[in-house]
């Protein structure tokens, strides 16, 4: 993009008011939420019966987090999106003292310990994790900041510092949850926004090489060790490290063409480990097949290119800014999903937007599609003549 300065600039007439964009993201978004839904009833009714809960308890649960992300969406909506750069510090501030609030010993009793890790608070009743709040906080933050300094990012010093020790310190409290995958991803949504918005590559390149070591060493450990391997050698690992993409892989596989039906999967009843959240796209190829497996991927690369395109059409360079950033964000997510379903990455744990079971997950990504669609918005006001609050 050759936008270098945070002012409305000329495009050419591109229907953008008709509108049909924002249409496009909420049909796409609430097709998917209805699919997730039924998907995970049937993923975990078997669990929930396990732990003597009702058979429909993971399906009310996720579905009450789907009607608050809603509402938050519209409220997006309504913002004007220069406003999410007003606030970006209080915001980045706020999301930094609830990462440290659940790795700092002293705070067991609000974010507890699960499964060999600490990733939740609890407060006035609500669970939720920071560190999904802090993906698009972040996306907001780097957004504004890049802004700001247009004319400092041919330096290292004025342009890309900056940027650098404010993602470390957001980072370093995910990594001592700790939840690697997460942090990639953070890391990944913000270096791509401000590339976007005009860094210079090779800075990255000549920083990350002290980082390499770094990140080999926590590659080259415990148990993300043990999935490399297994990723490389899925067989020898079968009953081990790789047995969750050897069952994702055997319960896609058995689905075919049509899939073995709704509610016919095998490989939920024990054998796919986590079929409601991590590997909800394999329980969905088993049972839908092919055809189920194309849908979904269509209903995703609806969002992503309606996302580009807002985009590619914001009126200035922060509305382009976050509107990429937003998008990247159900991007990124869904094709490490179905990747890791599909053998083609190893196990990352990371959700699939709007599907899988997680309702800080999905009220994160159902704000940034409500804030794509209130870019949108500001543009096709900004193209009848009316004022852009941005």
């Amino acid at each position: 993009m050759d936008v270098a300065m945070d002012r409305p600039v000329t495009f050419p007439d591109t229907g953008l008011g008709d509108g049909w964009e924002p249409t496009a993201l909420l049909t796409a978004t609430l097709l998917l939420i209805s699919f997730g839904l039924v998907n995970l009833y049937s993923a975990s009714a078997v669990l929930a019966q396990r732990q003597n809960l009702p058979d429909y308890y993971y399906v009310l649960r996720q579905a009450a987090g789907a009607a608050a992300g809603l509402g938050v969406l519209v409220a997006c909506v309504r913002i004007p999106y220069g406003w999410w750069k007003t606030f970006a510090w209080p915001l980045l501030g706020a999301t930094w003292l609830l990462l440290v609030l659940v790795v700092v010993p002293w705070t067991t009793g609000i974010a507890p310990e699960v499964n060999g890790a600490r990733r939740w608070v609890r407060l006035a009743g609500v669970t939720f994790q920071p560190s999904e709040l802090a993906k698009i906080v972040l996306i907001v933050w780097t957004a504004a900041l890049a802004v700001r300094k247009q004319e400092f990012f041919r330096s290292l010093s004025k342009g890309l510092v900056p940027f650098l020790v404010v993602w470390t310190l957001l980072l370093i409290p995910v990594l001592l949850q700790p939840d690697f995958s997460t942090a990639f991803v953070i890391a990944f949504l913000a270096v791509t926004t401000v590339v976007v918005a005009g860094a210079r590559v090779s800075h990255f390149v000549f920083l990350s090489i002290p980082l390499v070591p770094v990140v080999l060493l926590q590659l080259g450990v415990g148990f993300r060790l043990q999935r490399i391997l297994a990723f490389r050698n899925p067989e020898e690992f079968a009953s081990g490290a790789g047995y969750q993409v050897q069952q994702s892989l055997i319960a896609i596989g058995s689905g075919g063409l049509t899939g073995a039906g709704f509610g016919e999967g095998r490989q939920k009843f024990g054998f796919l480990p986590e079929p409601h959240n991590d590997f909800i796209f394999s329980m969905i190829g088993e049972e839908w097949g092919l055809i189920g497996v194309l849908a979904l991927a269509a209903l995703y690369l609806t969002l992503i290119l309606v996302g580009f395109r807002i985009a590619r059409h914001a009126p200035d360079l922060f509305g382009q800014l976050l509107a990429i950033g937003c998008t990247n964000l159900i991007a990124v997510h869904a094709i490490l999903h179905m990747s890791v379903g599909l053998g083609l990455l190893p196990s990352t744990g990371l959700s699939l937007p709007l599907v899988s079971y997680g309702r800080s997950n999905l009220i994160v990504n159902l704000i940034a599609i409500g804030m794509l669609m209130s870019v949108a918005r500001g543009t096709r006001r900004w193209k009848t003549g009316e004022m852009v609050d941005a």
